[in-house]
């Protein structure tokens, strides 16, 4: 059985312990990193975005377009820096386009 704790937490604390505890985290991440490139990519990009994954370090992305794709990989270091800043942490070492 688990051990109880008899001090109050408030509700951020509790749902870090959780998360901590069940090693939740990288899923998180890697709906958090989805969620990013949606928001900052917009409807232009996600029109043409077929699937976007998280896997240790590295994005993928699927894009059905291959000029959209050849113009992004252009600007790869500043999406990385637009998407790192979105999420609040350096997350996303390298993007890789497909």
């Amino acid at each position: 059985m688990k051990k109880r704790f008899n001090e109050n937490l408030n509700m951020g604390d509790a749902l870090n312990e959780f998360i901590k505890a069940n090693k939740l985290q990288k899923g998180i991440d890697k709906v958090d990193a989805r969620d990013a490139w949606a928001k900052l990519m917009g409807n232009g990009v996600n029109n043409y975005t077929t699937q976007v994954e998280l896997k240790n370090e590295t994005l993928f992305v699927s894009l059905s377009s291959s000029v959209l794709r050849q113009e992004l990989s252009m600007g790869k270091s500043k999406i990385i820096a637009m998407l790192n800043e979105e999420l609040g942490k350096d997350l996303i070492k390298k993007l890789i386009l497909r």
